[in-house]
């Protein structure tokens, strides 16, 4: 059997799969955010507990909202802050007396989709997670594309691309089509806005759930929540899903993946499927973009899945 972990800000899952996939037990307990020895504590007494349950002992991955960088070994990245600059992956092997495998969330939710989720089958798989951030992640027959700084998929740092001119500081946008801002309207926006990161106009700063409902208020006054958005605000989701549209284009052109699958709470809403498929042509460096876009299968469980696959079944 395989142990996967997924470690989030506010919870930490436990999930022990059986050679076929099923889920053989399931937990979640609460995280205790900014204490990493208890954290290490909390990790060892589930996986100890669920092996005396289920009278086995697993394999045990990880998936963490960072990566371990190759060139310390210490985590980076990580918005879970205590996690970072500490040497998570030999930490937590030495507190369970067995290796284990570490990596970023996005990687692990690609990786469940592509074992046994939406892309099932296809060579390489593109997986994005769009909700508090923007992450996403490379599997290529199978395996993690984690690349040499550990960053491959990390496309939410990335520059908005074909920037309108309502997207450059200090442009105005005047008269613009329901895709940029809704006609009658002239505003001088103060873009593009800064990111966690540092930079400006990084594509997570607009496809995240918080950079919707920013470019929502900053266009109309209105404070609202994404959902209500999507439901409510068709102007807003035009340009949203044109800069969704545009930035999957230029991994399209980059990677050129059989399949894209959506995650996190955004790619709930409806629609999604249809608009982007129908506006990726505009943008893909191609005669026409048959890449198909679709919603993930195992929702919620994909990064604790994704982390037991960590070890793959020609492993177990």
């Amino acid at each position: 059997m395989r142990i996967g972990i997924d470690l989030g800000g506010s919870k930490i899952e436990i999930a022990v799969l059986a050679h076929d996939g099923t889920i053989a037990l399931r937990e979640r307990v609460a995280a205790p955010a900014g204490d990493y020895g208890a954290t290490l504590r909390t990790i060892a007494d589930l996986v100890t507990g669920a092996e005396a349950q289920l009278n086995v002992r697993a394999s045990v991955g990880v998936g963490i909202p960072g990566t371990v960088s190759p060139a310390t070994g210490l985590v980076k990245n990580a918005n879970s802050t205590w996690l970072v600059g500490k040497p998570f992956d030999k930490d937590l092997a030495e507190a369970l007396a067995r290796p284990v495998r570490v990596a970023n969330d996005a990687n692990c939710f690609a990786l469940s989709e592509a074992v046994d989720g939406a892309g099932a089958g296809k060579h390489v798989v593109f997986g994005v997670i769009v909700g508090t951030g923007v992450g996403g992640g490379i599997v290529v027959g199978g395996r993690i594309l984690t690349g040499h700084h550990a960053i491959a998929g990390e496309w939410g740092h990335n520059p908005l691309p074909w920037p309108r001119d309502e997207e450059h500081p200090g442009g105005v946008a005047a008269n613009q089509t329901p895709g940029g801002v809704a006609a009658n309207q002239t505003i001088r926006l103060a873009l593009p806005p800064i990111c966690y990161c540092g930079k400006t106009g990084c594509i997570e700063t607009y496809l995240s759930g918080g950079g919707l409902a920013a470019d929502h208020a900053r266009i109309t006054g209105e404070n609202r929540d994404a959902k209500d958005i999507a439901a409510n605000a068709p102007a807003t989701m035009a340009r949203y899903f044109d800069r969704f549209a545009r930035s999957l284009a230029s991994v399209i052109n980059i990677l050129d993946p059989d399949i894209i699958v959506l995650g996190g709470g955004l790619s709930n809403i409806d629609t999604i499927y249809d608009e982007l498929p129908a506006r990726l042509g505009a943008y893909v460096f191609s005669d026409r973009c048959i890449t198909p876009v679709l919603r993930n299968i195992h929702g919620d469980s994909g990064g604790v899945r994704g982390a037991a696959w960590l070890w793959p079944k020609d492993e177990g």
